[in-house]
């Protein structure tokens, strides 16, 4: 069993290290250039693509026209279910922005061969691939739903952390603390797994197996992805009515 542990701590798996980056340093800053890289080129996809969409609009759509158009009607469902018919168009594009990032990142990780390109140190991967990425992304949904409460209820919100007694204080506090913490390390933990697990059978069998795993690496992208989603709203959701909320969606 030792010579078999031993054998694989030789074995060049991946050169995907965690906390190993390719650094740029602005001043004192230091950033994770690759991540940048990553990001820059999804974003450059995303806008490529809603300017294709909407540069010449026909009644009837077609091509990247029809697909952004899916894509919308699916976003606004789903801003709809969590948030509820009167309280969800402001947010469409909040929930679609987190959507839409977080499917093409995790996409990109899964079908570009980013590994190709060689790095001084680490190597590109899927954006949501660096627990940077997804902490970020959960913050932003943590500020999202404290300003919806905020702006919905209030200072009738912070009566929340004191309902239905002050005893639950440190309890409500902690929420707030684990849900971005939830948000991020899922998001991230599967990804970085899921790129990993791909790696380590593309070097042990190169051919056949990879394949049925790639392709459900790629259905778990777009679930975590839709999860990420749908819990941004759930919360904001939750946040606008309060934990005993009487209003239901429509």
């Amino acid at each position: 069993m030792l010579s078999v542990l031993n054998a694989f701590n030789y074995l060049p798996l991946a050169s995907l290290e965690v906390g190993k980056h390719f650094y740029w340093h602005l001043g004192n800053l230091k950033v994770h250039g690759q991540v940048f890289l990553t990001t820059w080129f999804v974003a450059g996809l995303l806008i490529i693509a809603s300017l294709a969409a909407t540069r010449s609009i026909q009644r009837i759509p077609g091509g990247i026209q029809n697909l952004m158009e899916y894509a919308l009607e699916f976003i606004r469902d789903l801003a709809r279910n969590q948030l509820g018919e009167k309280e969800y168009r402001p947010w469409v594009p909040f929930i679609g922005t987190l959507f839409l990032f977080i499917f093409v990142s995790n996409w990109s990780g899964a079908l570009l061969p980013w590994k190709l390109i060689k790095l001084p140190e680490g190597e590109l991967a899927a954006p949501t691939n660096d627990i940077n990425t997804t902490v970020a992304l959960a913050l932003l949904t943590s500020l999202a739903y404290f300003y919806a409460g905020f702006s919905k209820r209030g200072l009738g919100y912070f009566a929340k952390y004191v309902e239905p007694t002050p005893v639950l204080l440190p309890i409500a506090i902690l929420e707030d603390f684990t849900k971005p913490l939830s948000l991020s390390f899922r998001l991230f933990g599967n990804i970085l797994a899921d790129e990993l697990v791909v790696a380590v059978l593309v070097l042990l069998v190169p051919l056949f197996v990879p394949l049925p795993v790639m392709l459900l690496g790629l259905f778990t992208s777009a679930i975590q992805a839709l999860v990420f989603a749908t819990l941004a709203a759930a919360y904001i959701h939750e946040a606008m009515e309060g934990h005993g909320g009487d209003e239901h969606h429509d």
